[in-house]
């Protein structure tokens, strides 16, 4: 079943024009047209479902410049540095906690690991640093797990996607930006070489750039306009709890399972690189682009065949931009894989006997989604070459809620003409076609 993910109120006539138009209304288009609207562009935010429907309102909410890629670092810590502010820059809560997260093993290799990411991270001098056995225990006295060892940052957090990005939503709403929810694009249309035109299900609306933050769908709408964008996805599944005694403040990974505290009390608990590939025609096409990614997560995964492979979002389809578009479709509006129920159960009575604390405590809710990943696991943040006026923001490959701000910064940046905070260079739409993807990372 679906997360419960608190409503937004929003407008339902499309205007005649606007600056920019984002396509999503998860964290990244959020956050995108948040940042424009202070700009002063104006701008409209298109969705074929609600606000945050999908994995912005699904994810673990944790939010981390730990174990981060080095190709990812320097956005994740200006994502964090927005999260921090964020509240106070919309007026509302935005839902960060700022409690500390931390990761603990028993593997000497982990630590290795570890160790060899603090030595390349060392430029940034970031707080935090590798806990042993005893203070494991100080900060996690309730486990019965004897870890010999966890790397902890005091300054990393959590933010509840119930609340996070409706709230980011009002504020940019309130700034000036239109959002229009159940109201898909079909696609766009050029003149003189350049996007003149956005058609959606309710009718054109005239603008010049289009930023596509369609998350797991950006790739078939992408192909719809003959661009092809190398996106695959994994199905997952998460759950919370009922309320519980507190066992950390912030969130832990385990080799089994993370969890992070609710608001409400209870956990939201999910399994660790553990998912589903369901195949379909656009994902054998491009297995071989993916090679090194199945091959770093191969026992981890599960396959299956189905009705994704003809109707999900790495299904091949097409149709034309006079009629109804796969986007339209009830079961697309709001993307609602279903929960893996073994998952969830070994889950539970994983984190059950490592907090024997918890013994009661039962399953308040659990879901399914699907998790979009490029071939290196870095997300696509910049304009597309030879499409004049088209931005992507797409394949977070799961870290999309933590740097999401960080990535609606740098493309409100882009599409206002402005110099970047932090290089962008490595999140190139073309480095695919340049055969020069980044190194698979496996720090988390």
């Amino acid at each position: 079943m679906s997360p419960k993910v608190d409503q937004v109120v929003t407008q339902d006539v499309l205007p005649d024009s606007a600056d920019v138009v984002i396509v999503g209304a998860g964290i990244v288009g959020i956050t995108t047209a948040l940042f424009l609207a202070e700009r002063g562009l104006r701008v409209t935010v298109l969705e074929k479902g609600r606000v945050a429907g999908e994995q912005s309102g699904r994810n673990w909410g944790w939010v981390r410049e730990q174990l981060r890629s080095p190709v990812e670092q320097g956005l994740a810590i200006l994502s964090l540095k927005l999260w921090r502010g964020m509240s106070e820059r919309i007026g509302a809560d935005a839902g960060f906690r700022k409690t500390g997260m931390m990761v603990v093993s028993k593997d000497p290799a982990e630590r290795a690991r570890w160790e060899a990411w603090q030595r390349q991270m060392a430029p940034y001098d970031l707080p935090g640093g590798i806990l042993e056995a005893e203070e494991v225990r100080a900060a996690i006295p309730e486990t019965a797990e004897p870890w010999t060892h966890a790397i902890h940052s005091p300054e990393d957090g959590w933010a509840e996607p119930r609340i996070a990005v409706p709230a980011m939503a009002r504020a940019a709403m309130a700034r000036g930006a239109v959002i229009v929810q159940n109201c898909a694009v079909r696609g766009w249309e050029s003149e003189a070489g350049r996007i003149a035109r956005v058609v959606t299900e309710r009718g054109t609306i005239r603008t010049a750039r289009v930023v596509v933050a369609g998350g797991a769908w950006s790739a078939m709408l992408l192909r719809h306009q003959g661009i092809r964008f190398l996106q695959s996805g994994v199905y997952g599944t998460a759950f919370r709890t009922e309320a519980a005694p507190e066992v950390y403040a912030g969130g832990v990974g385990s080799p089994l399972f993370s969890y992070r505290r609710r608001d409400d009390g209870g956990y939201t608990v999910g399994l660790r690189g553990r998912g589903r590939i369901e195949l379909s025609p656009m994902g054998l096409r491009d297995a071989w682009a993916f090679r090194n990614l199945f091959f770093l997560r191969r026992d981890q995964l599960t396959f299956a065949v189905g009705k994704s492979a003809l109707n999900g979002p790495f299904a091949l389809r097409s149709w034309k931009n006079s009629g109804p578009s796969p986007f339209e479709e009830d079961h697309a509006r709001v993307y609602d894989p279903p929960a893996d129920p073994k998952l969830v159960e070994g889950g539970m009575a994983a984190f059950r006997a490592a907090y024997p604390v918890l013994e009661g405590t039962g399953v308040a809710e659990s879901w399914g989604g699907v998790i979009d990943a490029t071939p290196d696991m870095v997300p696509v943040i910049g304009p597309v070459p030879r499409h004049d006026g088209l931005f992507v923001a797409s394949g977070f490959s799961g870290h999309g809620f933590a740097i999401g701000p960080g990535a609606g910064w740098l493309i409100a940046q882009m599409v206002a003409g402005e110099e970047t905070d932090i290089p962008v260079q490595d999140f190139r739409f073309q480095r695919f076609a340049e055969q020069k993807q980044h190194p698979v990372h496996h720090w988390i």
